[in-house]
């Protein structure tokens, strides 16, 4: 999905608390939500009929570090601990629809496609971590270029659960070489949001060809001086629907997140 302006600024957008981000969404505001909220949690979402939700479950406890789970809706359930007095069929700025494996649409709320036995597993996000990658002096270049992070399909296979295989998806963001050990420490303290990177340096080791053209997101420019540092991505699981093609499944649209009740502070580990 390409850019759209926010039509909200990054200072108010940092200090829009969970439930009023929530509220902006809902009233139709659709954009990337990196340096949304901050101090708070967020979280990608996959979605699927009761009869697939084991193997979606079994899928994210074999591969954990792409698909961190941090929550699951029961079938129908539409709210739950982490969107205290939310929907989740109208709180994310945007979805992604997929039947049989084709995305299908990409609309701003699910309502239309709702059924009583959907399950939804809120997984956790990179997102999450780059506050502290700019506490620590870590600028994000998404952010600062005004794009959606890069997202990529690598040649690294998820292990399969099921029905469900697909290959890991991955974020990038430039860092610069100098602090490459330190965005390493940073992210590594954050083991439930994909924790450290799983590759730095050369794309093509992990199978991705051309930087500038992401499967997912926007293309960001690599500043002078820095390397492309890849950490899992929580699109993962619908790479595994695209791949494993089943009848029904819903996330949102990558790098459009649900932004959670839950702090950052309460996922870091000492």
């Amino acid at each position: 999905m390409g850019h759209r302006d926010h039509g909200i600024d990054r200072r108010e957008a940092a200090g829009l608390g969970p439930r009023e981000a929530r509220e902006r969404f809902r009233a139709g505001l659709s954009v990337p939500t990196s340096g949304f909220s901050r101090g708070y949690t967020q979280a990608n979402l996959i979605i699927v009929p009761k009869e697939q939700a084991f193997d979606v479950l079994l899928f994210a406890q074999r591969n954990p570090k792409s698909c961190p789970v941090l929550g699951v809706l029961d079938a129908g359930e539409t709210s739950g601990p982490l969107l205290a007095g939310g929907d989740i069929r109208t709180d994310v700025p945007a979805y992604t629809v997929y039947e049989n494996g084709v995305r299908v649409a990409e609309p701003a709320d699910i309502t239309g496609y709702w059924r009583e036995d959907l399950v939804t597993f809120i997984v956790g996000c990179s997102f999450t971590f780059e506050t502290a990658l700019m506490d620590g002096g870590i600028a994000m270049a998404h952010l600062e270029q005004g794009v959606n992070v890069p997202m990529y399909r690598t040649s690294i296979r998820s292990a399969p659960a099921g029905s469900m295989s697909g290959p890991m998806v991955v974020s990038m963001r430039p860092i610069p070489a100098s602090r490459v050990a330190d965005a390493v420490r940073i992210t590594s303290r954050y083991p439930a949001v994909h924790g450290a990177p799983v590759h730095v340096g050369n794309p093509a080791e992990i199978g991705i060809e051309d930087l500038a053209r992401p499967d997912f997101g926007d293309a960001v420019e690599i500043p002078e001086g820095h390397l492309p540092v890849f950490w899992a991505c929580g699109v993962t699981p619908q790479a595994a629907v695209m791949e494993s093609r089943p009848a029904l499944a819903i996330g949102h649209a990558p790098g459009h997140m649900l932004i959670t009740d839950a702090r950052d502070s309460e996922y870091q580990v000492p």
